[in-house]
C-alpha cells in the first residue's frame, strides 16, 4: 500500500511535541510489514535541514491572492530515517526557524498543502491513501474533494489524525482566497462557528478520523474545544488508535545519551549510575527520591500548578526534583526562582535538550505528568521503557497506558484532578513505595517489560485504511 503522511513535524527534521515522535516513527513500521509510507512536511531553517542532503524533485509557481510564491519539493537523502522524506520549501513562508507562531501561519501552511497535493498530482503512481495530522494539515480532504485543481485525487481515501483538538487553525472567511476555486455551495464544509476551521473540515471531508487513544476519542464526545457536536455527528468514522513508541531510539540498552546502558537485567546498576551522574549535573543528592518533568510548561500540562506543588511537596517530604520544559512565560520565572530557595534539592532547566529528557528517564524514580489534556502522551511510555515510574492524572492516553499501584497489576500513580492536593498527595504516595526497595526494583522490572511498540499500531492504521478503499 502506497501511503503519503502529510505533517508540519517529523522527528528528527522537525519537533515540537508528540506529533513530531508519531510522524517521524509510524511510517517507519509501516513500511516493515510491506508498505511503501512516505512523509512530507514544511521546509525550516533547522540544524537537520541544514545538513541534509537533498535533490529537488518538483518546483511549481505557486499563486494565492495574487501574488506568486515560488515553491520546490526536496527530496531528503538519508536512508537511516525508514521511509522517504520530502521537504516543502514555499519562497518567504515555510523557510524559517521555526515551526509555528507566526502570524502569517493559516498562509503558511495552506501554502503548504497546495504545494503537496500539486507534488501528488504529478506522481507516476498515486498514493492508495493519504493520511494528514492535525489542522496544519485539514484543509487536504476538502481541497481533494471540492477544488476542481485536484479532482483527479478525488477518489482517493484521506485519513484524518487529531493529535490535540484544542487547536484548530481557524481563520476569518475573508482570508478564504488563499484557497484554490471551489464551490460557493461548498463553504459550509469549511466553516465552523463563523470561521474557516481546518480542524472541523477535515473531520466532515475524511473517509477516517482517528485520535491517538481511545480514551481521547471519548473524552472529545464531551469535550472538544467547540467541536462536540461535529464528532457526534460524525462517529460512525471515528475510532481511536493507541500511539506507539519508537523501541529503536528509545532503548536504554543502545541509548547514545545515557551516562551508562542497561537492559532489565542490568536495570539497577545502569539506573543507579545515569541518577547518580544526573544529580551530579544540577546538585541533586541521588540518595534521594528523584521526580522528574519533561515537558512544555503550558496549562494543557498542568505545568501552572507545578511551583505550588514542588513548593509544598519539598517541604512536606525528603525528595528532589529536577524540571525540563519551557512556555508560559510566568510558570519559567516562578520554577526558576524556586532553584536558590531549595538549592542541592530542585533544579531546573527552562528549554528542552534531547539528550536531557533521555537521562531524565534513565535517570529519575519517577516522572511527573499532571495534564489537564493528554491526547495520547509518549513521556509515559517512554519513561516505563527505561524504569521510571509514571504519576499521571488519569486522562486521555495516561488513562489507557497506566495502572494504579492499588489496583491488580498496578505499576503507576495515579490521580484524578490537575490540583496542587491530589499532585502533592501522589507524590507521598511514591515516596512511601520508594522506601520498599526490593518491591520498588520489581516494579521497576515490570514496567521495562511492558510492549508499547509501534507494530502494533502500524497494523491498526493500515488496518483502517483498507476499511475505507
Amino acid at each position: 500500500m502506497n501511503i503519503i503522511h502529510v505533517s508540519a513535524e517529523c522527528y528528527p527534521v522537525a519537533k515540537v511535541g508528540g506529533l513530531g515522535d508519531v510522524v517521524g516513527a509510524l511510517p517507519k513500521y509501516q513500511n516493515r510489514i510491506g508498505n511503501n509510507a512516505t512523509v512530507i512536511m514544511p521546509y525550516y531553517e533547522t540544524a537537520y535541514v541544514k545538513k541534509a542532503m537533498t535533490v529537488v524533485d518538483f518546483c511549481f509557481n505557486l499563486v494565492m491572492e495574487q501574488k506568486t510564491y515560488f515553491a520546490e519539493v526536496l527530496s531528503v537523502e538519508d536512508a537511516s530515517l525508514g521511509y522517504s522524506l520530502f521537504l516543502v520549501r514555499v519562497t518567504g513562508l515555510t523557510d524559517r526557524k521555526e515551526v509555528y507562531g507566526y502570524k502569517d501561519d493559516p498562509l503558511r501552511f495552506m501554502a503548504f498543502q497546495r504545494v503537496v497535493l500539486q507534488w501528488i498530482l504529478q506522481q507516476k503512481q498515486l498514493p492508495d491513501v493519504v493520511h494528514c495530522h492535525d489542522h496544519h494539515t485539514g484543509l487536504v480532504p476538502f481541497m481533494m474533494n471540492r477544488c476542481e485543481d485536484f479532482s483527479l485525487l478525488k477518489r482517493i481515501p484521506t485519513v484524518l489524525s487529531i493529535h490535540n483538538a484544542q487547536y484548530q487553525g481557524q481563520f476569518p472567511h475573508e482570508m478564504g482566497g488563499i484557497l484554490p476555486r471551489f464551490r460557493e455551495s461548498d463553504i459550509g464544509l469549511l466553516d465552523w462557528g463563523g470561521m474557516i476551521n481546518p480542524l472541523a473540515s477535515a473531520i466532515k471531508c475524511a473517509w477516517g478520523v482517528n485520535t491517538v487513544s481511545p480514551s481521547y476519542m471519548e473524552e472529545l464526545k464531551q469535550k472538544a474545544n467547540g467541536l462536540e457536536s461535529l464528532l457526534a455527528h460524525e462517529s460512525a468514522k471515528c475510532e481511536g488508535i493507541l500511539n506507539g513508541i519508537d523501541t529503536e531510539t528509545w532503548n536504554p540498552a543502545t541509548d547514545v545519551y545515557l551516562h551508562k546502558n542497561y537492559n532489565i537485567r542490568t536495570r539497577q546498576s545502569g539506573r543507579k549510575a545515569n541518577k547518580e551522574a544526573l544529580c551530579e549535573e544540577f546538585g541533586l543528592d541521588s540518595t534521594k527520591p528523584l521526580f522528574g518533568f519533561i515537558g512544555r510548561l503550558v496549562w494543557e500540562k498542568g505545568a501552572d500548578v507545578l511551583p505550588e506543588m514542588i513548593d509544598k511537596a519539598l517541604q512536606e517530604y525528603d525528595i528532589n526534583v529536577i524540571i525540563l520544559g519551557s512556555g508560559a512565560p510566568e510558570v519559567e520565572t516562578q520554577l526558576s526562582d524556586l532553584i536558590e530557595k531549595y538549592k542541592g534539592r530542585y533544579n531546573a532547566y527552562i528549554g528542552y535538550q534531547e539528550r536531557m529528557s533521555h537521562q531524565v528517564y534513565a535517570g529519575a524514580d519517577f516522572l511527573l505528568m499532571p495534564s489537564r489534556v493528554e491526547p495520547c502522551g509518549l513521556n509515559q511510555m517512554y519513561s516505563l521503557r527505561y524504569g521510571c515510574m509514571p504519576i499521571v492524572r488519569s486522562t486521555g492516553g495516561l488513562k489507557d497506558t497506566v495502572i494504579d499501584l492499588g489496583e491488580e497489576n498496578g505499576f503507576g500513580i495515579c490521580h484524578n484532578n490537575t490540583s496542587v492536593e491530589d499532585v502533592v498527595y501522589s507524590v507521598g504516595r511514591a515516596v512511601t513505595h520508594f522506601k520498599d526497595q526490593k518491591k520498588f526494583k520489581e516494579i521497576q522490572k515490570t514496567m521495562m517489560q511492558i510492549e508499547h511498540s509501534w507494530e502494533k499500531s502500524a497494523q491498526m492504521y493500515v488496518s483502517l485504511y483498507n476499511k475505507l478503499k
